[in-house]
């Protein structure tokens, strides 16, 4: 009798393997394709863009574009425009600063690759580059964080 429970145990483990081998192997080959990777980007960096913490702040636009541009453009009620861009294939590098409440996601890129423009500033128009662009974000968990990553590696790979 305890011959059959093993063999019986053995039957079982073996078949309930087999199974979460094959449900492993579905999870591992389903991949985005660009415009899912395109839509699930935009759609995460507009539901996580903090525009609460700047009170001057009229309206922004956050987003990545089809031909892989990052653009951030905050308009304030001034009048002042603040605008920011960089090809992925730039892209070196994401930090994260902050809880799952509230932070800073940090973009960084290999060199002075970000377009830093400021317009109908009272202190004077800027044009200059920089290495990193700094996003107040919202609702960020871990999960989020590392798809978004593998969403800027995703368009840093494309030509």
């Amino acid at each position: 009798m305890l011959k059959f429970v093993r063999m019986g145990l053995k039957k079982h483990f073996l078949i309930v393997s087999i199974a979460a081998l094959g449900s492993a192997s579905l999870c591992f080959t389903y991949a985005m394709d660009e415009q899912q990777w395109l839509t699930w980007s935009n759609k995460c960096l507009t539901q996580a863009y903090n525009a609460d913490g700047d009170a001057k702040l009229k309206k922004w636009e956050l987003s990545v574009t089809d031909n892989a541009f990052i653009r951030l453009r905050k308009t304030y009620t001034n009048g002042k425009q603040e605008y920011y861009s960089f090809h992925l294939h730039r892209f070196n590098d994401m930090g994260y600063l902050g809880t799952t409440t509230a932070g800073t996601l940090q973009l960084k890129t290999i060199a002075d690759d970000i377009i830093v423009q400021t317009y109908n500033d009272p202190k004077g128009d800027i044009d200059s580059m920089a290495t990193s662009l700094n996003i107040q974000v919202k609702n960020m968990d871990a999960e989020r964080l590392d798809s978004l990553h593998d969403a800027l590696i995703y368009f840093k790979g494309k030509n």
